[in-house]
C-alpha cells in the first residue's frame, strides 16, 4: 500500500509537477513477470520494499529493512548525459537487533548516472551504491553494506506474487487514477549472514517484498497510515493498512489481503477487518511522537483473532534530510487464533504521521 513517497519526495514533486506527463494506475492493468518486478518509467513514483525477520544459529533475533525508491523529477528524452537527472533514487536501510536492544538506520540519495543507482531488468538488478538486489531467475541476492553492519542474504520465494486490490488496482481514494499497482512476494525463505560489530551471524528467516508503482498521491484529508505484513506459522499471510484522516477517522479505502497456504489471495475491504491499537505506546525522544506498539487484529469472516507487539520499541526512522519523514517501522511478533487453532508468527509494522501529518503534493 503505503504511499510513502507522498511525503518522502515532496520537495522534488513541488519543483517538478510532472503528474500530467505520466500514466496513472487504472483498472485492467495486465501484469507480466518478471517484467513487473522491475522499472516502470511511465509512472512517476515507484518503490521496492524488503522487510524480514531473521534468527541466528545461537538464537539471536534480527529484523531488517531495505527499500529502494525511484521518483521522476524531469521528463525530457532529449537529455542524453549520464549525469542528467530525470529520476531521483533514494534508499533506506535498517537493522533491528532484537536481542541486543539496538536499532540501526541509514539512508542515501543518488541520481542514476553513471551507474550510481538504478533498476535494470536485463541485468536483473536494483541498486543504490553498494546496496542492491540481484535477481537470477526467481532467486534474489540482497547485499547491503553499512559502516556498522552488513547484510548478505539469499532470498527464495515460496509462493507466487500476489496482486493486491481489485481488478489489478489498489484504490487509495475516490476517483479515477487515485490508486496504485501493488505487488507482493509474501513468503520468501532466507539464508545468509548478518555482520554486526565484528561478529558474523549465520541466519535463516522469512522476508516480505512489496513493489508498488503509481503517479497519484494521497488526498489532502489523508494524514498518515498504519500498515502490517504478517507471516503465520500455518503458512498463511496477511497484509492490512489503515489510512487515517484529519478528523481521526479511518478512510473507507483502507484495505488488505489474506493469502492462504496454497498462495490464493482474498481481498479485504475496510469493513472486513478490525485493526485497533492496544494501550501500549512508545514515545520517541527525538520527535515526541507516541506510537502504538501493540495492535489487535480481527477478521471475523476468516476466523482470525491476533495480537501484534514488538520486543524493541525504539524502531523509529528519523530522516537526516528533508527528503525523509519521521516514521516507525520495525519487526513484530504475532500470536492468536486462526479458525480456532493457535497460531503465531512474525511480521513488520509501519506507522506514519504520528509526529505531524504527512504533507502531500498540492
Amino acid at each position: 500500500m503505503k504511499n510513502r513517497v507522498a511525503c518522502f519526495l515532496l520537495p522534488f514533486c513541488i519543483l517538478q509537477p510532472l503528474t500530467a506527463q505520466y500514466r496513472t494506475a487504472l483498472p485492467g492493468y495486465k501484469y507480466e513477470f518478471p517484467r513487473d518486478y522491475f522499472n516502470h518509467a511511465d509512472f512517476q513514483t515507484e518503490w521496492w520494499y524488503y522487510t524480514g525477520n531473521l534468527i541466528a544459529k545461537d538464537g539471536h533475533h534480527f529484523g531488517f529493512e531495505l527499500t529502494f525508491f525511484r521518483q521522476a523529477v524531469r521528463r525530457d528524452s532529449a537529455k542524453a548525459s549520464a549525469w542528467d537527472m530525470q529520476d531521483l533514487f533514494l534508499a533506506d536501510l535498517a537493522l533491528s537487533d532484537l536481542n541486543g536492544g539496538h536499532f540501526y538506520h541509514s539512508e542515501r540519495t543518488n541520481r542514476s548516472g553513471p551507474s550510481l543507482a538504478g533498476v535494470s531488468q536485463p541485468d536483473g538488478r536494483i541498486w543504490n551504491g553498494n546496496w542492491q538486489i540481484q535477481w537470477q531467475g526467481d532467486v534474489q541476492t540482497l547485499l547491503a553494506i553499512d559502516d556498522r553492519f552488513q547484510l548478505r542474504l539469499t532470498l527464495r520465494p515460496e509462493k507466487p506474487p500476489v496482486i493486491h486490490g481489485e481488478n489489478g488496482l489498489s484504490q487509495k481514494a475516490e476517483g479515477r487514477g487515485r490508486a496504485s499497482h501493488y505487488i507482493s512476494l509474501t513468503r520468501i525463505g532466507i539464508t545468509g549472514s548478518v555482520d554486526l560489530a565484528g561478529t558474523k551471524f549465520d541466519v535463516t528467516g522469512t522476508s516480505w517484498m512489496d513493489h508498488e508503482f503509481f503517479t497519484n498521491q494521497l488526498e489532502a484529508n489523508q494524514t498518515g497510515w498504519n500498515w502490517l505484513s504478517l507471516q503465520m506459522d500455518d503458512r498463511t499471510e496477511l497484509m492490512l493498512f489503515h489510512i487515517r484522516r484529519k478528523d481521526g477517522s479511518i478512510d473507507p479505502f483502507s484495505a488488505g489481503t489474506f493469502i492462504d497456504a496454497q498462495g490464493q489471495s482474498t481481498h479485504l475491504r475496510a469493513g472486513d477487518f478490525n485493526l485497533q491499537p492496544a494501550a501500549a505506546t512508545w514515545t520517541s525522544p527525538n520527535t515526541q511522537a507516541a506510537y502504538p506498539i501493540r495492535w489487535k487484529i480481527a477478521i471475523p469472516k476468516l476466523g482470525i483473532q491476533l495480537e501484534a507487539n514488538t520486543s524493541l520499541a525504539s524502531q523509529e526512522l528519523t530522516g537526516k534530510t528533508k527528503l525523509w519523514p519521521n516514521y516507525w517501522e520495525g519487526a513484530i511478533a504475532i500470536s492468536g487464533k486462526h479458525n480456532n487453532q493457535p497460531v503465531a508468527g512474525v511480521g513488520y509494522l509501519e506507522m506514519t504521521g504520528y509526529d505531524r501529518p504527512v504533507r502531500l503534493i498540492p
